[in-house]
């Protein structure tokens, strides 16, 4: 990825880390007043869970700052993972909402407390329903440019302040117009389950990227199929991929005629490179020969994964039955 591609996605994700906690600073007061008039408990777990934003989005704005930052002598992938940091810190965030939450809804549903001042909870559900809507679209248009993990992760959490808010008036609705006291503890257990299950899918897309997770199957096959395309190389062994940030990465070993040149194999490196590039502009690439038949790697790495020119389609098939 080249210099000025990293710096328009660092200023991409930064604004939308920047509307973010504008947000967040507006729906934190508008709620603050609203679970103070109301007293319902779906509306102070929508607080509760409001100011965490208020926290992840802060948390996501240092994460996509320091994830721009070019590579230096100390951190020559670049600084990537900050975003995995900073979406990890927003899920153990997200965690301790719906404990607090879960908590709060089960010690109202024994005291059997009761909601009020309906109207003025339910203004202000729909005018956080606006905002988060808003800010979502915004969120999705920077997603799709940069594929930022720390956005992706606080797209989740507001995605899950939808339902947070449409519950909420659904409680006041059932406990002041309908009468059944325990609307309120139930959606606010409702809405700690649906956190927690957000939390729960948004850090397996994080600890992926902090344990350099291989590329999606279909990913490396499209790589291996470009590869098999050139008749330069007769192999391919020790594949690694990896994800950081919104950069991928892959090396491998190819094996070349052993009676080739040291020029002669670096104009075919060059010539792969150029062929990945077109395909995969955003990767960094690595690539080692070898003359062919070498094998200095044991177990796995030494295996040819390079499928043959005129059996690329089965391959891919057997790929795909094989990772199902």
């Amino acid at each position: 990825m080249s210099a000025s591609s990293i710096r328009d996605s660092g200023t991409l994700n930064r604004s939308a880390a920047m509307a973010s906690i504008s947000a967040a600073l507006l729906l934190l007061a508008l709620k603050g007043w609203a679970a103070w008039s109301t007293g319902s408990t779906a509306m102070l777990g929508s607080l509760a869970d409001t100011t965490l934003d208020l926290v992840a989005s802060c948390a996501t704005l240092a994460g996509v700052w320091v994830a721009a930052m070019p590579a230096d002598d100390k951190h020559r992938f670049g600084h990537g993972k900050a975003e995995a940091i900073a979406a990890l810190f927003q899920i153990v965030l997200i965690s301790i909402s719906a404990l607090g939450i879960a908590a709060r809804a089960v010690e109202q549903f024994v005291a059997g407390g009761r909601t009020q001042a309906a109207g003025d909870g339910i203004v202000v559900s729909l005018a956080a329903i606006g905002v988060t809507l808003a800010l979502l679209a915004w969120q999705r248009h920077v997603i799709r440019r940069t594929g930022s993990l720390a956005i992706q992760t606080d797209n989740m959490h507001y995605q899950s302040d939808l339902l947070l808010n449409l519950a909420v008036i659904a409680a006041l609705v059932l406990d002041q117009v309908a009468g059944w006291r325990h609307a309120d503890p139930l959606f606010g257990l409702g809405i700690a389950a649906w956190l927690g299950w957000s939390a729960w899918a948004a850090s397996q897309h994080v600890l992926k990227q902090l344990m350099d997770h291989e590329w999606p199957a279909e990913k490396k096959d499209r790589l291996l199929a470009l590869l098999a395309r050139n008749p330069d190389i007769t192999g391919v062994h020790d594949m690694r991929t990896r994800t950081s940030g919104n950069r991928d990465f892959v090396q491998f070993h190819v094996w070349v005629d052993p009676e080739m040149s040291v020029r002669q194999a670096h104009r075919v490196m060059d010539d792969i490179e150029a062929r990945l590039q077109a395909e995969f502009p955003d990767v960094e690439i690595l690539i080692h020969p070898d003359p062919e038949g070498l094998v200095d790697e044991e177990g796995p790495a030494s295996r040819d994964v390079l499928p043959n020119t005129c059996d690329v389609a089965d391959y891919l098939a057997d790929q795909h039955k094989g990772d199902a």
